[in-house]
């Protein structure tokens, strides 16, 4: 179920894998993104099975419509649950202790974030166009909003820069922006490395960084898009405050 778990300094970081779910093939087995063809109560239970190992309810397992953007939502305290209607975001961020933030990808690159000694915790999903547009930095602004000093961020599973071919010209515009993430693929293409990107990002911050990187492209028993194409599942990053 969660190819990643530890927790850290209080809080609780995981990233899912494919296995524990409910989804049939060729969504098999933990499928956590929208009903493109996979049965809707087969990722409601999905989600239940996450909410339980993760302690909360299963409304209590946040998650926002993810549009490739920079915009965070915030869930405060009172905020009812589940939130409704789903808020579009790539980022979402909390000082509440009752639930779990999540965000899903299958390809893009989950970031997690939390200050535990000032009660702050967030969840980015940062793609190559969030990395251009600063979805990470926006989430270390609004928890810094809350409260957070010292942040620590841990960089999930996504189509590394060995894997991730891009256009030449696409290169060059994203690296613009944000130079680490020029790359080559390891057959001598133009490609995108987001993770070292998004640290060069979250370094310029003052952010420490945990690197629990795999490529999704590579690992089997991850979702990718770019693997799979429309009939890939959806992975989760998740971050949850300790009581």
């Amino acid at each position: 179920m969660f190819g990643y778990d530890e927790v850290l300094d209080g809080v609780r970081f995981a990233f899912t894998d494919r296995f524990g779910g409910a989804s049939r093939p060729p969504y098999g087995e933990l499928n956590l993104g929208s009903a493109q063809g996979d049965e809707a109560d087969a990722i409601a239970e999905n989600f239940r099975r996450i909410a339980t190992e993760f302690h909360v309810g299963a409304d209590a397992v946040v998650r926002v419509s993810q549009v490739h953007g920079r915009d965070v939502h915030v869930v405060r305290p009172g905020d009812e649950l589940p939130v409704r209607p789903m808020r579009t975001a790539d980022a979402v961020v909390t000082t509440r202790t009752d639930v779990a933030l999540c965000v899903r990808a299958a390809d893009c690159l989950p970031v997690l974030l939390a200050d535990r000694v000032n009660g702050v915790i967030g969840a980015a999903h940062s793609g190559r166009k969030g990395l251009y547009a600063g979805v990470v930095p926006a989430a270390v602004e609004a928890m810094r909003q809350l409260g957070a000093e010292r942040i620590t961020a841990v960089l999930g599973p996504y189509a590394c820069g060995n894997c991730y071919e891009v256009p030449e010209q696409m290169r060059a515009e994203i690296a613009e922006r944000a130079p680490a993430s020029y790359a080559e693929t390891s057959w001598g293409t133009p490609s995108i490395d987001v993770a070292a990107g998004v640290a060069a990002q979250l370094a310029e911050l003052d952010c420490a960084v945990v690197d629990a990187t795999r490529c999704t492209i590579e690992s089997e028993d991850l979702y990718s898009y770019r693997r799979e194409g429309p009939v890939s599942g959806r992975m989760a990053g998740l971050v949850r405050l300790a009581p």
